[in-house]
């Protein structure tokens, strides 16, 4: 129908009662369509200066009588450009805002998770795809890599690793493991910079969790499905490394 249409392109229902009476009448005062729709003359004022300004109707100065004129129905592509051109406007204050609103966070050193799902088929590509920016974020830090290692991601990904250690094999890495039983596994692609540690407190992790610059990856690889969570947050990685740290002095406390 006509009027959901209209309604649809922003007019009330008032609105399109009266649009459609004046159309209709091709000139017609205010007291002639408050008769027709039996709206309170006050009202019709009201909405027709709504309507003015939609520039679907206007008015006949010409007499003593005011009366509101329909324009031609191709005049309601106006509503669509008039509309574009404020979504224009807008998506440049959108822009301008986002450099200033950018530029405060960073001087109040506040910073907003970004956390990414990855299911099982999705892991491996995830992997190869974020190692540069992995270690582009270790660099920028001068760090490690930091972590826990579940033996079952070392044999569901060894392809992977073999890769990794084959190009970036000047990248130090520190992570604790729970694969003692197999420690050959873990150790695969064994490289001077790489660091895997034995720990018997472990027994009860049940997923991969890597520290790596600005981001925490989580990867569950012991039971099916497989998936993997990226956070990047400096605040959270920071806190993170620490523990981990902590767990290293602890160990090295030991021996």
């Amino acid at each position: 129908m006509i009027q959901e249409t209209l309604k649809q392109l922003g007019f009330s229902d008032k609105e399109t009662e009266i649009y459609l009476v004046i159309l209709q009448q091709g000139k017609i005062s205010p007291a002639g369509i408050s008769k027709l729709t039996k709206i309170n003359r006050s009202t019709v004022y009201d909405v027709a200066e709504e309507l003015l300004k939609k520039a679907v109707i206007t008015e006949d100065l010409g007499s003593s009588v005011r009366y509101f004129v329909a324009r031609p129905p191709q005049d309601l592509v106006q509503l669509v450009e008039r509309e574009e051109k404020e979504l224009t406007q807008k998506r440049v204050l959108v822009s301008s805002v986002i450099d200033e609103l950018s530029s405060l966070g960073k001087n109040k050193r506040y910073s907003v998770p970004k956390i990414q799902f990855f299911s099982e088929d999705e892991i491996d590509n995830f992997l190869y795809r974020q190692t540069p920016v992995w270690n582009k974020s270790i660099t920028e830090n001068n760090d490690v890599w930091w972590g826990f290692q579940d033996v079952s991601f070392v044999q569901y990904y060894t392809s992977w690793l073999e890769w990794y250690w084959k190009n970036h094999s000047d990248t130090g890495v520190k992570l604790l493991s729970n694969a003692m039983q197999d420690k050959k596994i873990v150790e695969h692609g064994f490289h001077k910079n790489r660091i895997i540690e034995y720990w018997k407190d472990a027994k009860d992790f049940t997923a991969t969790q890597w520290i790596i610059g600005e981001y925490v990856i989580m990867i569950i690889t012991n039971q099916r499905p497989h998936y993997a969570i990226e956070i990047h947050d400096a605040v959270m990685a920071y806190n993170q490394r620490q523990v981990f740290k902590a767990i290293w002095q602890g160990l090295d406390n030991r021996k």
